[in-house]
């Protein structure tokens, strides 16, 4: 299993949210690109960017991803407000390896049908739930379908690689959701990406032995709970087991 550092961008600078609301936003440093750097150097294999001001075109952090990704030798991932063909194709002919894609299912699927099949394996879909109901369009709207069901159809239409964040998880510092990722891991073939609430080097483990691609990593880095070192070697040791 992988370990994705995440790095959340908000006006430029480096920040987390907790549970996705933006009144409970805190600042952890003012240079992204220094500290995906930072990451690369103390052993990660992914990174994980998201740009929260990527809904609005006026605010996009959109040219200071592509620099980080152009600076760094690891591949990145890269989501936030990506709901068209056009900003994919921009992203993808840069130095970013995959795309996230969360809202554009729901809201653009005839796009995000060519994209799949455009791009494969570097599209990426992030579901964020509660309970099993997905929510959409930064966690503010129900989309009113199951989980499960969803990522059924995700399978069937050929994608390979997908993150599912348990938003009563998310930046709690609490563990993570461990039987909805079990449950994911029984029922599909899909490369599952945990996100939410992974806190300490057993989370790392417990998700490790279920067999899990990838998990990521925020708010317990920044709060030193962990330290990504420790996390990757945790990773690979459990992985070894599985």
């Amino acid at each position: 299993m992988i370990i994705l550092p995440a790095i959340d961008i908000r006006k430029g600078q480096c920040v987390r949210l907790t549970k996705g609301d933006f009144s409970q936003v805190k600042i952890y440093d003012k240079d992204p690109k220094k500290m995906a750097k930072r990451f690369e150097e103390e052993g990660a294999s992914f990174v994980h960017l998201i740009d929260l001001d990527g809904a609005d075109s006026k605010r996009s952090n959109k040219e200071l991803i592509k620099e980080i990704a152009s600076s760094l030798d690891v591949p990145v991932q890269v989501g936030g407000g990506i709901r068209d063909l056009k900003t994919i194709k921009d992203l993808l002919n840069s130095d970013i390896n995959r795309i996230i894609l969360g809202t554009m299912p729901f809201r653009n699927k005839e796009d995000f049908l060519e994209a799949v099949k455009t791009y494969k394996e570097r599209i990426v879909v992030s579901l964020d739930c509660d309970q099993e109901s997905i929510k959409i369009n930064g966690w503010k709207e129900d989309s009113k379908i199951n989980l499960f069901d969803f990522v059924k159809e995700l399978e069937d239409l050929g994608l390979t690689t997908l993150v599912v964040t348990d938003i009563a998880k998310d930046g709690m510092l609490e563990g993570p959701n461990l039987d909805l990722y079990r449950r994911l891991a029984q029922t599909s073939s899909l490369n599952i990406i945990a996100s939410g609430g992974v806190t300490s080097l057993e989370d790392i483990e417990a998700l490790a032995k279920l067999g899990l691609y990838g998990a990521i990593i925020g708010k317990s880095l920044y709060e030193e709970q962990i330290s990504l070192k420790e996390a990757i070697l945790c990773s690979q040791n459990a992985s070894s087991l599985v």
